[in-house]
């Protein structure tokens, strides 16, 4: 195939689908689960404002004192805090997809690159949004890192330094595993306590590394967690992923799996189905 036409037909798939986009915002109202924002951002604020009572003072203490065994332990996890990590992978899906021909694909196939495309976007939602909101933060306060603590203190604030010796509130790695767990808690609820487990886990290595307090990676977690849940509803007001919000939260449609499968949930969708997800989404 030419450049000439893969750029048309890449072209062509975009505008497809904006226009699919700018269409459902149209057409569907505003219609969100009734989540109580300010009791999770009071909770967020009150478990940020206790680790930095009771754990920040020492952790800048205990800074070079673990044992290198386990910060080499810790220095290796913390790397999956990067967001390179998932949105690499999110944007060469989602440049795959906008280089495939869909009408060519038959109406399983057309699902499964679908619902890959969709997953791609949340995940590049969630955890680039949140990236870029961190940054803003993180420079914007300017609060100097535990590597200084015996020069700056605990709470030592030169907002927009630009340097990154003040830019440890909130942590980055720990909003991008925030992210990560929100995402994966609206898509596999059943899973979450797992997914809760090694997400805090590799967040908390920051502590660990003497790259931030723990009230960073509290704050982190929870800014990233609320970036997530929000792209996730947008996402269930567009139709994409998950159906039209209803309950407290977003819930994935019945056709979404990430798994090639000849029959998801036992059985074929029905051809009335597949006209209502697939010929109004497709790219």
């Amino acid at each position: 195939m030419s450049a000439i036409a893969l750029y048309r037909r890449s072209l062509g798939n975009f505008i497809d689908t904006i226009a699919i986009v700018k269409r459902r915002f149209a057409v569907r109202p505003a219609r969100y689960p009734e989540i109580p924002w300010a009791v999770w951002l009071l909770a967020w604020l009150l478990f940020a404002a206790a680790a930095f009572l009771s754990l920040d003072s020492a952790a800048g203490r205990m800074r070079g004192e673990w044992r290198p065994g386990f910060v080499h332990f810790a220095d290796f996890f913390t790397n999956f805090g990067l967001g390179g990590w998932y949105l690499i992978p999110a944007a060469v899906c989602l440049v795959a997809a906008n280089l495939t021909d869909w009408r060519s694909l038959s109406r399983q196939s057309r699902l499964f690159v679908y619902n890959w495309t969709c997953f791609a976007f949340l995940v590049l939602c969630a955890v680039g949004l949140s990236g870029l909101a961190v940054n803003i933060l993180k420079y914007g306060i300017g609060r100097a890192r535990p590597l200084y603590f015996d020069d700056f203190g605990v709470l030592s604030l030169h907002p927009f330094a630009m340097d990154a010796r003040f830019a440890g509130f909130p942590s980055g790695h720990a909003t991008t595993m925030g992210a990560v767990f929100g995402v994966l808690l609206l898509l596999f609820p059943r899973r979450r306590y797992i997914a809760l487990a090694v997400t805090a886990c590799i967040a908390s290595t920051r502590v660990f590394v003497g790259a931030h307090y723990p009230s960073d990676t509290v704050a982190g977690f929870g800014l990233g967690l609320a970036f997530a849940i929000a792209s996730g509803l947008v996402f269930a007001r567009l139709g994409f992923i998950f159906q039209r919000p209803v309950s407290t939260r977003p819930v994935p449609k019945r056709t979404f799996h990430l798994v090639w499968s000849s029959q998801p949930n036992g059985k074929m969708p029905s051809e009335r189905q597949s006209r209502e997800h697939l010929s109004a989404d497709q790219p």
